[in-house]
Order: C-alpha cells, then sequence, then structure tokens
C-alpha cells in the first residue's frame, strides 16, 4: 500500500500577549506531521520538528509539504532523523517541498540526511520562493546506499530538484548503472555523501555581505576532514551555495552545521542554537 501525505504549514506572528511571537497553524492529511513546535531560542523563532511516522518512503509513496511564511515571522524546520527511500518494485517514490516566504521572514530548511537505498527509484523535489525582504537558509544532505554499513548503491535512481525561482535551479540525476559520474575523478570520485546548504534571499545580497558568506563557507572545515572536499560559489546575485562531497554523513553533517552556525551570525546576528532533536 502507497502512503500518500501532505503537510501545510502557515507561519504568522502573533502580538497577542505583548511580545511578538511566531506561530503555526498545521494541517495534515495521511502520514506526515508536526512532532513538535518548540521555543528554545524564545517567542520569535518557532522551531518544527517533522515526522513521517511509517519510517521510509517506499515505492509509490508520495509526501507533500507547503510552506507559508507571513511577514516578519521566523521558522526553523527540521527531522528527528534521516528521511529513508527504500527500494522499490516498480513505482518511484517523490519527496517535495513548496515553500513561499513573505518581505522581512526568514525560513531554516534544515532536515536530517536523506539515505538512498540500493534499489530505491527516488525523487526529491524542493522550491522556495522567496519575495523580497525574505531570507534562507537551506541545506539537502544526501547518502547513496548506505556508506557506514558497506552497503553499496547497485541499482535503482536518485533525482533532485532545488529551486528558487528565476534565481537558481538545479537538477540532476544518478543512476546506479553511471560508473562514471559515480567514480570518476570529474564526478563523486567514489564519494556517496552529497551535501548542498545555500544562504539566499529574495534580494540582491549587498556585496560586501555576500563576500562575508562565501568567506565564511570557504573557511569552514570539519574536524575529521578525511574524505570531505567542499567549495562554495555564488552563481546569482542572491544565493551563496556551500557543495561537499564525503565519504560519510557526520564529518559532512558537521561541516554544514559549522558552516550553518556562521552563516545565522554574520547575517542575523543569531547565535547557532542546534535542535536538541539532533542529538537524541
Amino acid at each position: 500500500m502507497a502512503w500518500h501525505g501532505t503537510l501545510d504549514l502557515d507561519y504568522r506572528v502573533s502580538l497577542s500577549g505583548g511580545s511578538p511571537r511566531c506561530i503555526v497553524a498545521d494541517r495534515h492529511d495521511g502520514p506526515l506531521r508536526v512532532l513538535a513546535a518548540l521555543y528554545p531560542e524564545g517567542p520569535a523563532v518557532c522551531q518544527s520538528v517533522i515526522v513521517h511516522p511509517p519510517g521510509g518512503v517506499a515505492g509509490g509513496d508520495t509526501l507533500t509539504m507547503n510552506l507559508t511564511l507571513a511577514e516578519g515571522s521566523h521558522a526553523m524546520i527540521t527531522t528527528p532523523g534521516a528521511t529513508r527511500f527504500y527500494r522499490s518494485a516498480g513505482e518511484p517514490a517523490l519527496q517535495s517541498v513548496q515553500a513561499r516566504v513573505a518581505g522581512g521572514a526568514r525560513l531554516e530548511w534544515l532536515p536530517l540526511e536523506t539515505l538512498v537505498y540500493s534499489a530505491a527509484l527516488a525523487e526529491s523535489r524542493s522550491v522556495f520562493a522567496l519575495a523580497p525582504g525574505a531570507e534562507m537558509i537551506g541545506r539537502e544532505l544526501v547518502a547513496l546506499g548506505l556508506p557506514a554499513s558497506g552497503l553499496a548503491f547497485e541499482r535503482g535512481h536518485f533525482s533532485q530538484h532545488l529551486e528558487l525561482p528565476g534565481v537558481w535551479l538545479e537538477r540532476g540525476r544518478i543512476d546506479a548503472s553511471d560508473r562514471r559520474l559515480l567514480d570518476s575523478p570529474l564526478g563523486l570520485a567514489g564519494r556517496r555523501v552529497l551535501a548542498t546548504q545555500w544562504f539566499a534571499c529574495g534580494q540582491a545580497l549587498e556585496p560586501a555581505r555576500r563576500s562575508a558568506l562565501l568567506d565564511a563557507a570557504r573557511a569552514a572545515s570539519p574536524d575529521d576532514h578525511l574524505g570531505v572536499v567542499h567549495g562554495s560559489t555564488s552563481p546569482h546575485e542572491q544565493v551563496v551555495v556551500l557543495r561537499a562531497l564525503a565519504d560519510r554523513v557526520e564529518p559532512a553533517t558537521e561541516l554544514l552545521n559549522r558552516v550553518w552556525a556562521r552563516w545565522r551570525e554574520l547575517a542575523w546576528g543569531l547565535q547557532a542554537d542546534a535542535p536538541r532533536v539532533w542529538r537524541t
């Protein structure tokens, strides 16, 4: 039986009770929901933890998340564990995220890693529409197969679509049979963990701010840097992108977290308050 889940999250600022508070209204259909809405940083930042109780995405499953952030809201959205695309008997599996972020709002899209099992037929599609004045930090981290367990990605494919409409579009398809892409020095060079993290605005970044974000990403390095290669670019005046390849998930995650913390401080004057669910 295929699962079809939809989750709508609507963030806005409430002024009742004195100080502004970011609140969220959620509506779900199927096995996709909010585990908790937390405020470890105070009322201005709403931290949402998203869960999929079946535990993985199999052939024929479709999971859709629709995010709406009103003016002045600040949402941090994460997951308590990895997203797992299981092997398929023939039907594709899709996870889709559509976000609309109003001016003056901030979105932090910080899911934990996506694991693509051998024989999966998987697609991840994420579109983030930022109005002028909106800003976001987002990430996608993908492991092909189970590198830590020595289970190779031998069959199937994974497609990824990342888009900031009119600003940045990346779409790629990795087929397990494409050994040239997977193993060539011009491809993944045998690494099976791919990471992308970006800082984006609804308008052009000021040159000095853009340079500072780039410099921060280029200066970061995980303690266990073996097996990790990374670089940062700014393909458009509204976005800065960090990319990394690694042999294991953990050092890639550490790199992303270090850059996230530095970007948060540089761009928003906020200290990094990593979600507790990452440590459980």
